[in-house]
């Protein structure tokens, strides 16, 4: 608990002085909260537990929806009213009755396809790729840090693309992977070639056509995010357990409709305690699992008995996407093997399949789909940023919520501005359209 830490040379602990100097210390999500207690800081919790509190992440629903995804925003509110917008998010949840519910199943479904359509022709003028609007647009976006595991998700992007070769039956998917990585991050730069190396080679090959699509978005920012996320199908939250603190864009994703496939990470585990397993691609190691793998002596080099998991790795040692240079990628594999695979990439990549599997046999079933995609909107009310402000002004700030709206004077100008860019936003494809706008917040 000392705040200079021993050694050669001396340090302050900056983590241990800043408990020190707080009244309260709060975790994001029930999880991570759960580990400052248990584990990180332990000592000091059973020293002064009354300091430790959890407050869950929240987003803006007028952002993340109302001004991104409107044409759902107004087919919520023809739905349920308005309320779950301005001070009364829990409302939202009524929303869930509506999943058996004929002619809103077939209105999410075509407000999907819109958003995917202007996705679409979007990533076709930037990228020069043709997108087939019918697949499942599987998506990951965020950070690029190992932890978070982009490498998983090229792992089945290689996976299907071999299943495809064989010429077995593939449910058509297109997979977009965004995020930045800190500029001194070396393998994580070298994940971001890696990604673009197999992409270069799926795209471009006759035998594939339009039934599998790779593509890692560029500069990759909230304005990208802003048309990414109103059409995704799948979103992708798959870090390994224990390692996520919480997350906001696995809520904006589930606010907008997508299905969520995750591990029990983070908010993740919020998430499904809210909208229900059935409406959820959950899989891999719990944080319990992890831990005992570790004392118990974790060998990734026992995933390689699994063929289409070995022929990915061949591939990929053996420059197969990287023709010019067959060496490249040498330094990934050797993170997953012959230094231990920290992040279990390969330990979770037979749950992971198989959990997409079932994920692609349930798309086919439009109703099915919508149905979750409608339990997922409603479920959504939780991870209102209202309700965290909430929590943490009665908690934590002790002050007074003004819960009546706007100013009259600010909520004019706010209209205002909200119209002029809203209509921007839904008339041009560029992604700078919402600069100016991003500045003034």
């Amino acid at each position: 608990m000392s705040i200079i830490e021993e050694g050669s040379i001396q340090l302050v602990n900056m983590a241990y002085l800043s408990i020190i100097g707080s009244h309260t210390i709060n975790g994001v999500a029930q999880i991570h909260s759960k580990l400052l207690r248990e584990f990180m800081f332990k000592d000091f919790y059973e020293l002064t537990p009354l300091k430790f509190q959890n407050k869950t992440n929240g987003i803006t629903f007028r952002r993340w929806l109302a001004l991104c995804n409107p044409d759902l925003f107004s087919l919520i509110m023809e739905c349920i009213g308005e309320d779950f917008i301005q001070n009364d998010y829990q409302s939202l949840q009524i929303f869930r009755q509506y999943a058996l519910n004929k002619n809103v199943l077939l209105r999410i479904q075509q407000i999907k396809m819109k958003n995917k359509l202007r996705l679409a022709h979007m990533l076709e003028d930037e990228y020069n790729i043709e997108i087939n609007i019918q697949s499942i647009f599987d998506v990951q976006i965020k950070r690029i840090h190992e932890y978070k595991r982009a490498l998983l998700c090229l792992l089945h992007a290689i996976t299907l693309y071999n299943r495809l070769k064989k010429n077995s039956k593939v449910v058509p998917r297109t997979i977009i992977i965004g995020g930045k990585a800190a500029p001194g991050y070396a393998i994580a730069k070298k994940i971001i070639k890696l990604i673009n190396d197999v992409a270069d080679v799926i795209n471009n090959d006759s035998d594939i056509g339009n039934q599998l699509k790779l593509l890692f978005v560029k500069n990759y920012r909230v304005t990208a995010a802003e048309y990414i996320i109103p059409a995704a199908d799948l979103s992708e939250q798959i870090s390994l357990a224990g390692t996520e603190a919480s997350g906001t864009g696995n809520m904006k994703f589930m606010l907008n409709g997508a299905l969520t496939i995750g591990t029990l990470d983070g908010a993740n585990i919020e998430m499904l305690e809210e909208c229900g397993a059935e409406n959820m691609y959950t899989f891999g190691f719990t944080v319990e699992q992890v831990q005992q793998r570790r004392q118990q002596g974790y060998d990734p080099y026992e995933s390689l008995k699994n063929e289409e998991l070995r022929l990915a790795i061949d591939q990929i040692r053996d420059g197969y996407f990287s023709s010019d240079d067959r060496s490249r990628f040498h330094d990934i594999i050797d993170t997953l093997l012959r230094d231990g695979d920290h992040w279990m990439v390969l330990g979770d990549y037979q749950a992971y399949i198989n959990k997409q599997d079932e994920v692609s046999r349930d798309f086919l079933n439009s109703q099915l789909w919508y149905s979750k995609c409608i339990h997922n909107i409603g479920a959504a009310a939780k991870f209102s940023s209202d309700r965290t402000i909430e929590e943490y002004a009665k908690d934590i700030w002790h002050c007074k919520l003004h819960k009546n709206g706007l100013p009259n004077n600010i909520k004019e100008e706010f209209s205002s501005t909200n119209h002029e860019q809203l209509s921007r936003h839904n008339s041009t494809d560029s992604f700078t359209i919402r600069d100016t706008y991003e500045e003034q917040l």
